[in-house]
């Protein structure tokens, strides 16, 4: 028999609160930004009332998680391994790939996987995305790292630690190579700009 993986409503709730707390929200702040009452939402979290689609919506665009996170139990239906060959990863910034590692459901840790072509990079200009701790590893091949303006190379197994609300660039530094890297954020950011 299958092992059905939807969420009840209380971990519904417990997952909107564990999300808040991650990103060092008050009720107040949430309720406000979702223009929802401290009482309801406070209520919705502890599972003693039901929330609307609507509403799960609202606090979502608050909280940075699509609605389907709130019914991640973290794991496919074969478990939490997850197979490389199962990934599909996501373009951005000028020949880069990443692919995001941790579930929807991990609300204090974000891991990318990122892949630039030879030249490839971030893009142009720098940017930041909430104010989280990151730290990039280099897996394989050699990147230049900007951060407030100041570059860093990076050669394999080398790392850089920065803020995200610091604006920062990566771009492959030989023009000839390939290079992987290993972003990690905690909490996950608050914008979804990667």
């Amino acid at each position: 028999m299958a092992k059905d993986h939807s969420s009840s409503p209380a971990e519904v709730g417990a997952r909107l609160r564990r999300r808040r707390k991650a990103l060092h929200l008050t009720l107040k702040e949430v309720a406000e930004q979702s223009g929802l009452t401290e009482g309801h939402l406070s209520q919705v979290e502890r599972d003693q009332a039901n929330a609307s689609v609507r509403t799960l919506q609202r606090l979502c665009e608050v909280l940075k998680l699509n609605v389907g996170d709130l019914f991640d139990h973290g794991g496919s239906a074969a478990g939490p391994v997850l197979r490389f060959r199962d990934t599909h990863g996501m373009s951005f910034g000028d020949g880069a790939t990443k692919i995001k590692l941790t579930p929807g459901s991990f609300d204090h840790l974000e891991v990318l996987l990122g892949h630039f072509t030879a030249g490839g990079s971030t893009g142009v200009d720098p940017y930041t995305h909430g104010s989280c701790e990151e730290l990039l590893l280099v897996l394989t091949g050699e990147v230049d790292v900007w951060v407030r303006g100041q570059r860093h190379r990076l050669s394999a197994l080398d790392s850089i630690h920065y803020r995200s609300s610091d604006p920062h660039r990566v771009a492959e530094a030989t023009g000839t190579e390939e290079a992987r890297v290993l972003w990690t954020m905690a909490p996950p950011p608050t914008e979804r700009t990667r």
